[in-house]
């Protein structure tokens, strides 16, 4: 029995779990440390396979690739939904698809946020890169101090109720907007509810906290970012999409809004000619939100869990309970 780890990509996770009690059952284990050139390298180099093992949203799993896997009988997932993988089609093969519990409460998101929020702000990564290189104060600007400025939250639920408090914690002005948000919760979670065109306008500090979907993809356009202050900050540790890329691209050369702090892109991992890796106002992390030991710990103990629940023929947390009928 071959078992496949995928996107491994900070060779983590033989490291966070027992993964010897697969070993001892036969099972051959071989992690994939980068990410898949195209779904015919994909389904090439996962062709021996019986399990297969994802990481979220990183390496994507439709019905075409599904059907060019004719050894694959079991798909853990680690989090507990993905809009890449197409579990309907595994469920239609017969392949049980497996989740792990949630283990992240949405602190290491917001932590990042926050950090990003702080970078940007002090101009951090600029200040540390001149450091380097033997330099002090040159290209530096005056930074913005966050005490008194307005924090913008596109969405209001777990992660921006969390942000909501953070901010309030650095003495923010604290208002948000989402297509469903009410004046009560808005205010249940200390924020002011403002129609989506004046939070953007009136913004020093815009940050993302919405699932995407096809309500949100692209919600934030050219008219959106054109509407911000050209001191304003936007963050996005959501999901690239949301934002339209090439409008972000245009307002960011025209200094509106002023800096950009991005964990998330359109295609992951960012290409490395990407324009944005070109742009002094923007700050950029390789989608971390998630990313800490404590949580792959968890993923992977339960992965492994999954994994011999499945051999011993009792296969658990499925996202796809039609499989097994």
């Amino acid at each position: 029995m071959n078992l496949a780890i995928l996107d491994d990509y900070q060779h983590l996770a033989l490291q966070s779990a027992d993964w010897e009690r697969l070993r001892r059952r036969g099972v051959e284990i071989t992690a994939f440390h980068d990410a898949f050139a195209s779904e015919e390298d994909a389904a090439a180099r996962l062709a021996p396979f019986e399990i297969v093992c994802l990481m979220r949203e990183r390496t994507p799993f439709p019905r075409s690739l599904i059907e060019r896997l004719p050894r694959l009988k079991l798909v853990t997932l680690t989090g507990v939904r993905s809009p890449s993988l197409d579990a309907n089609a595994c469920g239609e093969r017969g392949i049980p698809v497996s989740h792990t519990r949630v283990s992240d409460t949405g602190a290491a998101t917001t932590e990042l946020a926050w950090g990003l929020i702080i970078a940007a702000a002090r101009d951090l990564a600029r200040a540390e890169r001149g450091m380097r290189a033997g330099g002090w104060h040159a290209g530096l600007a005056g930074g913005m101090v966050l005490e008194g400025r307005r924090l913008g939250l596109l969405g209001l639920g777990k992660l921006g109720g969390r942000m909501a408090r953070i901010g309030a914690a650095f003495g923010m002005d604290i208002a948000a907007w989402s297509p469903n948000l009410t004046r009560e919760r808005a205010a249940a979670a200390g924020a002011a509810l403002l129609g989506k065109q004046q939070l953007f306008e009136s913004a020093d500090v815009l940050s993302i906290h919405l699932v995407l979907g096809e309500r949100t993809r692209g919600l934030v356009g050219a008219a959106e970012l054109a509407r911000m202050k050209p001191g304003a900050i936007l963050v996005n540790t959501s999901r690239g999409p949301i934002v339209d890329e090439a409008a972000l691209l245009a307002a960011l050369k025209r200094g509106r809004p002023g800096h950009a702090a991005l964990d998330v892109y359109d295609r992951e991992p960012l290409p490395a000619d990407h324009p944005l890796r070109k742009l002094d106002n923007v700050t950029l992390t390789p989608h971390l939100g998630y990313v800490s030991s404590d949580v792959y710990r968890a993923f992977y103990a339960d992965t492994v869990d999954n994994v011999e629940a499945w051999l011993d023929g009792k296969p658990q947390r499925l996202l796809n309970p039609e499989a097994l009928a």
